[in-house]
Formats: C-alpha cells, structure tokens, sequence
C-alpha cells in the first residue's frame, strides 16, 4: 500500500535548467547593455561552466565571471546582471505540466507527499513558496537538513522516519537516477525516473518506471493500491 511520494525538487517539479539558462541569458544582455563589451554566447557558455564547476547555488557567479573576463568586479555590471537575472528568474520559474493537477489528485487520495532535494534550504523554500506550493508537502527536506548529498540513504531514511512510513509504503520519483534512484533503492524504495526532467541524455535508468509526464505517477499510485 502506497501511503507517500516523494519527490525530487529541480528538475522533476520545476524545470531548473530551462530557468537557469534564461536568467543567465537575460543578465548577459543586461551587462552588455549597461556597456560590458563581451560575446553573448561566450559569457552563456563561461558562466554555465561556473556553475557546473561551483555548484548550481553559486551567489557569486557574476563576481567570478567578470573577475575572469575583466579581471575586476565592476558593480554596475554586476548590478545590472544580477537585477536582470532575478527578474528573469521569477518568471522562467514554472512547474513542468501537470504537476499541480498531479500533486492535487495525490492529496485527494490521501497521499502524503514530501521533497527531499540536494538544494540550499532556503533556495528550495523560495522556489516552493514562488510556485505556491507550500501548502503541499507533509515534510520538505534539503541539504539544511540532511547535512548528505543523494545517493546517501539518509536523506531518504529522514523522509520515511518524518512521513512516519515504511519504505515498501513510498514511492521517490526524480530526474537523476545515479543520486534519486540509487539513494532510494538502498532503503528499497520504488522509484520512479522523471524521463520529462532528464538533462544527461540517460538511456537506462534503473529505475522500477520511467515516465514523460508527471500525472503517470497517478496511475502508478492507483495500480499500486490496486493490488
């Protein structure tokens, strides 16, 4: 019997990369604007590379790009690519289709339902909240919290221990098989791969169900507590 899902946050609720590329190409522009003479597919491309190298969470990107274009920290730059980035930010931030009318069904069946993400609490707390989904989760877990990354148990054994459940009652679902698949089958979780979410190009993800749309976790629920 299927008493939680758990999910993944970047990625599997939100489209994360989609918004990432956006805010970063919009305060490029704003940069170039405001008179910083650079390539805009060079500084994309530079940046990402930051981000890549630094962690995705990096507040100071902007800083170590112009340190390594300009050799300097200009802040008419930096304020016109950081106020250019928030805005863009906040509006690139979507959940992918269908998420709500999944996450309202999963409710309606008395589904409990909980995040564990890698992401910085309070990062994962404002994209929660900017998507008003706050009202949702029965237990949001984040790095904050867990003091691990995925594919370490703990995170998973936190959600199980807080939903007060027992791994063969949850389902995780996320778009990164080696940390959100691997983590949770060590507990003997079934697990759930978010194909749509999927940035690596995976091809077999070891996962118990691949999906392309969110809602499919409905019917996995349903079949499940079918049995």
């Amino acid at each position: 019997m299927i008493k939680a899902v758990i999910f993944d946050l970047d990625n599997t609720l939100l489209d994360f990369i989609k918004m990432k590329q956006d805010a970063v190409r919009a305060a490029i522009s704003a940069m170039i604007e405001a008179g910083l003479n650079i390539d805009p597919d060079e500084a994309f491309q530079s940046i990402f590379d930051l981000y890549q190298e630094k962690g995705w969470e990096n507040q100071e990107v902007f800083n170590d790009f112009m340190k390594q274009t300009i050799g300097k920290v200009d802040n008419k730059f930096l304020a016109a690519g950081v106020v250019a980035y928030r805005r863009a930010r906040e509006a690139s931030l979507l959940v992918y289709p269908n998420v709500n009318r999944t996450l309202f069904t999963l409710l309606k069946m008395g589904i409990k339902l909980a995040v564990v993400s890698d992401a910085p609490s309070r990062e994962a707390w404002m994209r929660i909240y900017y998507l008003n989904l706050h009202h949702v989760f029965d237990v949001v877990l984040t790095f904050d919290e867990t003091r691990v990354r995925k594919p370490s148990p703990v995170p998973f054994k936190m959600a199980l221990d807080r939903l007060g459940i027992t791994a063969d009652e949850a389902l995780m679902i996320g778009d990164w098989p080696e940390r959100d698949v691997v983590g949770a089958k060590q507990l003997g979780i079934r697990t759930i791969f978010a194909r749509y979410g999927d940035t690596f190009g995976t091809v077999h993800s070891g996962a118990d169900w691949d999906i392309n749309d969110i809602y499919e976790v409905v019917g996995i629920v349903q079949e499940l507590n079918r049995g």
